[in-house]
């Protein structure tokens, strides 16, 4: 069984014991927490699709850690003006383990 879940604007696809990681969240290291809108969901071949969520869907995670992301280097520069500049920037990430998807009727007919 997998899901697909809108998370930090970003849509990902997660299965039961998958480490992601997403931007950060604002819960300590250790606790579980509930990842984003569930979008679509698959189980043995059976797809629901939310409109735009499945209802009754819910991915549980465990908050493994908070790091920032690899550093990305922003340059501006203005041709015959001698202007340069250069500016680094890290984005806040956090480290989740997807611990189990729970569906609660969430396949229709």
């Amino acid at each position: 069984m997998y899901a697909v879940i809108e998370t930090g604007g970003k849509q990902l696809r997660v299965e039961a014991g998958q480490v992601l990681e997403v931007d950060r969240l604002p819960h300590p290291r250790g606790e579980a927490v509930t990842l984003g809108r569930v979008l679509m969901l698959v189980d043995e071949g059976r797809v629901t699709a939310g409109t735009p969520v499945v209802p009754g869907a819910r991915v549980t995670a465990t908050v493994l850690g908070h790091a920032r992301g690899r550093k990305v280097v922003v340059g501006k520069f203005k041709s015959k003006k001698r202007y340069r500049r250069r500016v680094g920037h890290r984005q806040p990430r956090s480290r989740v383990r997807v611990d189990r998807i729970d569906v609660e009727a969430a396949h229709g007919a």
